[in-house]
């Protein structure tokens, strides 16, 4: 039931010719063959770019971060508690803009 037969691939490319016409069905396929180029060609490029990030990765495991630089620390600030506002009357702070 579901095997595709030759006389299906002939019926089918007669109604294609018919719908589509002889000079357009060699542009359409054409144009086909280019966009599954450059498909291929951007998969091909995304998993050389996942390659590289891994080794890029693999790389950088082992870098060990400068240990702090005990001389040159600066004491720590001073932290001061911020003072609290006065309420201000809104019909006063727009009389004085």
């Amino acid at each position: 039931m579901g095997a595709l037969k030759p006389w299906h691939i002939a019926v089918l490319v007669v109604v294609l010719i018919l719908l589509f016409g002889a000079k357009r069905l060699p542009d359409a396929a054409r144009s086909l063959g280019r966009s599954l180029r450059i498909i291929k060609a951007e998969t091909k490029s995304l998993h050389d770019d996942d390659r590289d990030l891994a080794e890029k990765a693999d790389a950088q495991a082992g870098y060990q971060p400068l240990p702090p630089n005990t001389a040159q620390q600066q004491p720590p600030q001073q932290q001061y508690a911020p003072q609290p506002q006065q309420p201000v009357d809104p019909v006063q702070r727009v009389r004085d803009n």
